[in-house]
């Protein structure tokens, strides 16, 4: 068994196991670096080099976290839930609760897609705006998993699509420039309008997946407690009782000031920072609370970055034991001149590849410098070459325990506790996305 797959199966196993997912990537980094034929120093030395790769991402979390407290602490999520829950009935057993839930994942689909071509944000809304929703949810009685989903497309659908933003950087900057790259000394050269058209088929396996969870996986309601989620001298139903008319105008200004910081600087962190400053001296909560506040917000983000932080060791291994290309080397000595079969098994090969790495991102010029000779080999069109590096390198993203894509759902609908990152994420996307990835993947491969 090639060292990468014993890897990722390592990994799955045990997370779906409800290990610690951090706990498994380790692990799994041991394991496949020791069955590469690494030694211990070796493998240690690449894990240790590759954890920068998602420090920084993990400390952002860690402060845009530290800011959603603060707003939940300052009263102003519980003043909004209230106002919400009483304007639309929903604890008097009223009929339309199902409209007003789909209602609810429309906006939530509109801020994801935004997040990634209109305002580029990426993930940062997740915290900030979704914790805040989670009292209205539960009294929706709205099954957490479809949330999931939704943000989940929402976050990975729109930049392998649509050339705007994250889009631009994905199908411009990283897959055409890898594709022309690893096809220029074989005769390939695609065009940038074509990568877009290459990917609708694949795109739309996800949008099938996405009709599926909503309107029949998890089209039932579900029970979730209403807690609070910062804890201070008073309750939030306290702070929310006094908060008064300038402090609610610091506290929009608060938001606004956090994404416009973070597109001025390009920087979550500084972002996050911002908002949570000017809280502090706002004086929407009291002076001495900022630094427990602070705290709990990091640690309620911190699970989350761990996981990024041990992923990106991961991935550093994994490169490093050069299993990689022995897997998709030993892979195409099975498939023999069988077209069908040499897509599905480069699209299966691609989603081991990038369950553990994570990000489509970060795989496309590994995957590309691989799968674009073998493609021209087979005889595919330039079309189904985009389709096929695209589709194998977005398996990463949507379903991996160690994706931002599930990650950032994660953080903002398990900030009361209720929702589990493997259970109520991971396994959802992953059957509600990368299987029909794979599906509508290998048939844009063989039709276009």
């Amino acid at each position: 068994m090639n060292a990468v797959v014993l890897a990722i199966l390592v990994m799955v196993t045990l997370s779906l196991a409800r290990v610690s997912v951090v706990f498994s990537l380790i692990v799994a980094t041991l394991v496949g670096g020791l069955y590469a034929g690494m030694p211990i120093s070796e493998i240690m030395d690449a894990f240790n080099d590759g954890l920068g790769n998602g420090a920084t991402v993990a400390i952002s979390y860690a402060v845009l976290g530290a800011f959603a407290v603060a707003l939940s602490r300052s009263g102003i999520t519980e003043l909004l839930s209230r106002k919400a829950i009483a304007g639309l009935r929903l604890d008097e057993g009223i009929p339309n609760r199902r409209l007003i839930s789909f209602g609810l994942l429309g906006i939530l689909l509109a801020a994801a897609v935004s997040s990634q071509n209109l305002i580029p944000v990426h993930i940062a809304f997740i915290p900030v705006l979704v914790p805040p929703l989670l009292k209205l949810m539960n009294h929706l009685k709205l099954d957490r998993r479809a949330v999931a989903c939704v943000i989940t497309f929402g976050i990975t659908a729109p930049y392998m699509l649509l050339p705007v933003g994250f889009g631009s950087i994905f199908l411009h900057d990283i897959l055409l420039t890898n594709i022309n790259e690893s096809g220029a000394g074989l005769g390939l050269e695609v065009s940038a309008n074509m990568v877009p058209m290459a990917m609708i088929v694949p795109i739309g396996g996800m949008g099938v997946g996405l009709l599926a969870a909503l309107l029949f996986s998890y089209r039932g309601q579900r029970e979730y407690r209403d807690l609070d989620l910062a804890h201070g001298d008073e309750s939030q139903a306290q702070a929310a009782g006094h908060l008064k008319p300038w402090q609610l105008g610091v506290l929009a200004i608060a938001l606004g000031g956090t994404v416009a910081t973070q597109l001025v600087t390009g920087s979550m962190v500084l972002g996050g920072i911002f908002g949570f400053a000017l809280l502090s001296v706002s004086g929407v909560f009291r002076w001495h609370e900022q630094d427990g506040i602070f705290t709990e917000g990091m640690r309620m983000m911190a699970l989350v970055g761990f996981i990024m932080i041990s992923a990106a060791g991961f991935a550093s291994v994994m490169q490093a034991s050069g299993q990689v290309e022995t897997l998709v080397t030993s892979s195409t000595e099975l498939i023999g001149d069988n077209k069908g079969l040499a897509a599905l098994v480069m699209l299966l090969v691609g989603l081991f590849i990038t369950m553990g790495i994570g990000s489509s991102f970060s795989t496309i010029p590994i995957i590309a410098s691989l799968y674009v000779p073998l493609a021209i080999n087979f005889g595919f069109s330039p079309m189904a070459t985009i389709a096929l590096v695209g589709t194998a390198a977005a398996l990463g993203d949507a379903g991996s325990p160690a994706s931002d894509s599930t990650l950032g759902p994660t953080a903002g609908l398990n900030a009361d506790g209720q929702h589990d990152h493997i259970w109520d994420s991971v396994v959802p996307t992953f059957l509600h996305y990368n299987i029909p990835l794979i599906a509508f993947g290998w048939l844009a491969a063989m039709t276009l």
